[in-house]
């Protein structure tokens, strides 16, 4: 018998490691047992990682991986020997194994996942963050889950709530974010979390008053809402009353009489102008903003960030859907890419000052989703104003544009990337400045190796910071 270790028990990159080791060695399931834990890999001498290699590893489906990533999550101890018996299994020739739901293993690997992806829901609805008394923008959640989801959960909040810093303590293992990176450490208490905060009253208010008893189910409601996640919600307090004031309140309204809705077009606001003075002043005028239409749709405003003293200003297109959230420019995927290049020349993403032509998103609902569209002309002369501004209060001595709508708004209308890529111009106040691809453009090449291409001629062109 060979001990297999998975540390930690709920790591797909631990387990499929692993797996891919103790399948190469040609070990059936029956010889291995993955229930040892972190009390070590060895069993009677013998350690997966030195077996001799006798096949390889058989090419898996997504649908296999992403299934084996969500049972890992779950409590169950022998959920490690199921994956590794179904690998086996498909490695020997049943390759159509996850067709067949009525399969004991596929099926119990269906109902753990389900039971998994739901977990996972509950959290990302019922996490309630509280602040931290004393601290500024820092906040802490308390949460009991029913499986180890807190590793496929994190990076949720780490995009919904990127702009500010929070904790999510569960008592197996806590999530720790700090604006920039998610972390992990051991798990907590509940004590660990503040009891509640201020803002807790105004929810409750605004709970109480779009409460509608008239489409209370407490049935449906106890099985979406289980009564074990109303010790972590303001509003649980009040639901007792509510349900029971229900009907009260039902046949009050079916008795109130009718009044005409009174509906009130209210005028445009006046445009935000653009104020002179420090960065701040500046970002504050920009909340307001009214120049054109997308401030409509769009979640906040989304102004430059960096040293006001930057030598080197960064000019994107807009913000994106993670950018819109948070409120912060590049953190969504095309920032963390630019991220990863800056790294590898070896500069200082804090010594720049980073911006977007556009200060509000643009986007066109599919589904759930908020797909990307690029801005028009007006939009980007629009907020000119505002990049103008930045400029003049930054005073870089060089500017990088990322991409054709950031290059229009930095040199004017006539500038074409495809010729003048990686090119200095100067402008009319004295400030060198080139254009370059966007970020998100490198992660829209579809195939690895164009993407590959494509990354390492947009480091190139930042090489050029290096060098000046």
């Amino acid at each position: 018998m060979v001990a297999a270790h998975v540390d930690p028990p709920w790591d797909p990159a631990a387990w499929r490691a692993a797996a891919r080791a103790a399948l190469c060695a040609a070990l059936p399931p029956e010889q291995l047992d993955w229930s040892g834990g972190a009390q070590g890999s060895l069993l009677g001498g013998i350690d997966l990682a030195t077996l001799p290699a006798r096949r390889t590893a058989p090419r898996v489906s997504s649908e296999f991986l992403a299934l084996a990533g969500a049972v890992l999550c779950h409590r169950a101890d022998d959920r490690h020997g199921l994956l590794y018996r179904m690998l086996w299994r498909i490695a020997e020739g049943e390759r159509a194994l996850l067709q067949r739901a009525s399969d004991p293993d596929v099926h119990r690997a269906t109902t753990m996942a389900q039971a998994v992806r739901r977990d996972s829901h509950k959290m990302k609805a019922f996490v309630r963050f509280r602040a931290v008394p004393g601290a500024e923008e820092e906040y802490v959640a308390w949460f009991e889950p029913d499986h180890h989801i807190v590793d496929r959960v994190a990076p949720f909040f780490a995009r919904r709530f990127a702009g500010m810093r929070w904790a999510i303590v569960t008592p197996y293992r806590t999530a720790l974010w700090d604006g920039q990176a998610l972390a992990f450490a051991p798990g907590g208490s509940r004590g660990d979390a503040p009891a509640e905060d201020a803002r807790e009253d105004l929810w409750r208010t605004y709970y109480a008053n779009i409460f509608n008893p008239a489409r209370l189910n407490p049935t449906m409601m106890r099985s979406e809402m289980p009564q074990k996640y109303w010790k972590l919600l303001p509003e649980a307090a009040l639901l007792p009353d509510l349900m029971r004031d229900a009907g009260l309140r039902v046949c009050a309204m079916a008795e109130r009489e009718h009044q005409a809705p009174r509906r009130r077009i209210p005028a445009a606001p006046a445009p935000a102008p653009v104020v002179a003075g420090t960065l701040d002043a500046l970002r504050e005028s920009a909340r307001d903003c009214r120049r054109c239409p997308l401030w409509q749709p769009a979640t906040q405003t989304v102004f430059g960030e960096g040293p006001s003293s930057a030598r080197t200003m960064i000019v994107g297109e807009q913000p994106g859907d993670e950018e819109d959230l948070s409120g912060r420019p590049f953190v969504g995927p095309a920032g963390r890419l630019f991220a990863r290049a800056l790294d590898e020349l070896g500069i200082d993403r804090t010594t720049l000052y980073l911006t977007n032509a556009v200060k509000h998103f643009r986007f066109e609902p599919r589904g759930k989703r908020r797909l990307h569209k690029r801005p028009d002309v007006a939009h980007i002369e629009a907020c000119n104003g505002w990049l103008r501004a930045e400029i003049a209060q930054v005073q870089p001595e060089r500017i990088v544009c990322l991409g054709a709508s950031a290059a229009r708004a930095v040199f004017g209308p006539g500038v074409r990337l495809t010729e003048e890529r990686g090119i200095w111009r100067t402008r009319e106040d004295g400030v060198r400045a080139f254009a370059t691809v966007h970020p998100s453009w490198v992660l829209r090449q579809g195939d690895p190796s164009a993407q590959a291409t494509a990354y390492a001629g947009f480091v190139d062109d930042l090489r050029q910071l290096v060098t000046a």
